[in-house]
């Protein structure tokens, strides 16, 4: 597939692939539907030696966020009670000791999910809700606390980073999957120690025809370990981000973001296994663009 990426191409890429209506007026999860409850029960037979990946980033001040993207900032941890102040007996009035915390943070400034009221296509999100139905009260429709138990399922790693340097990798794309990319960004940030522009900045990442792949293979989310899954530069100056244009508000494709894949493309290539259970549930935000996460790969 050759694609003059510009508006034309998204406005044609909307129309043929949209998914408004295929589950009912009033669905809110987009391809998160194409997982079954019998898919889960055969992911879950995926587990055969109990090997745990975390696939999340930490929620601190050492986070990506440098205000490249809308001025995201890393968490900020707040102490509401300390040891030392169990110490100096300031606490004694209430006939307890103890630590207690606060944490304020970007929704999608860490690992996270997209939710589907997150993009709009012109005035409209997915499923045709109008976009005036978000505003300043939250998501009125397409928040993210509607798939509060739908992020479970086949987990498939496809590690393009390290597929450069073998043959093929012996995996297949199956309906209802989670399919997770591995660019390497990340560790290379992190090996840097600097993340530079990785928030916001260019990145390696998924080309704007992967749009029509998506809906071909019928997969219920797309993951990576960048902070926008799709290429960077974009591949047109018409629009910022073209495919995200397509994918959540015509789509409405689930995705997840800075994902860490290290130790789990380490444990795929060592035993050439790259499916696995996966669960990554949000937290339940009430009209959430998208909700911070720690995912998990066990095999």
């Amino acid at each position: 597939m050759n694609i003059k990426v510009g508006k034309q191409a998204i406005a044609e890429a909307t129309e043929k692939l949209k998914n408004w209506g295929r589950w009912g007026k009033n669905d809110h999860i987009g391809t998160l539907n194409h997982v079954t409850p019998e898919d889960i029960v055969k992911a879950a037979r995926l587990i055969r030696t109990g090997r745990v990946f975390a696939l999340g980033i930490p929620l601190d001040s050492n986070g990506p966020q440098t205000g490249l993207f809308g001025g995201r900032f890393n968490p900020i941890h707040q102490m509401l009670a300390t040891g030392t102040d169990a110490i100096a007996g300031r606490q004694d009035w209430n006939k307890i000791r103890y630590a207690d915390d606060t944490l304020n943070l970007c929704v999608q400034g860490a690992t996270h999910w997209d939710a589907l009221g997150h993009i709009f296509y012109e005035d409209k999100a997915y499923n045709g809700y109008d976009a005036k139905l978000i505003d300043a009260k939250g998501l009125n429709v397409l928040g993210i606390e509607h798939s509060k138990n739908k992020m479970v399922g086949r987990g498939v790693l496809l590690d393009i980073a390290r597929l450069r340097g073998v043959d093929w990798q012996k995996v297949e794309i199956g309906r209802g999957d989670f399919v997770i990319i591995r660019t390497g960004q990340m560790e290379r940030c992190l090996k840097e120690k600097k993340w530079g522009g990785y928030a916001g900045g260019n990145a390696p990442g998924v080309r704007f025809e992967n749009c029509y792949w998506c809906q071909n293979k019928e997969i219920a989310a797309i993951c990576t370990d960048t902070w926008g899954v799709e290429v960077r530069p974009n591949e047109t100056t018409e629009a910022n981000q073209p495919w995200h244009w397509v994918v959540i508000p015509a789509m409405g494709l689930c995705m997840g973001e800075i994902f860490y894949l290290k130790d789990l493309a380490q444990d795929c290539a060592g035993d050439g296994i790259y499916e696995f259970f996966f669960c990554g549930p949000p937290l339940i935000i009430t009209g959430g663009t998208g909700s911070p996460i720690n995912p998990q790969a066990i095999k």
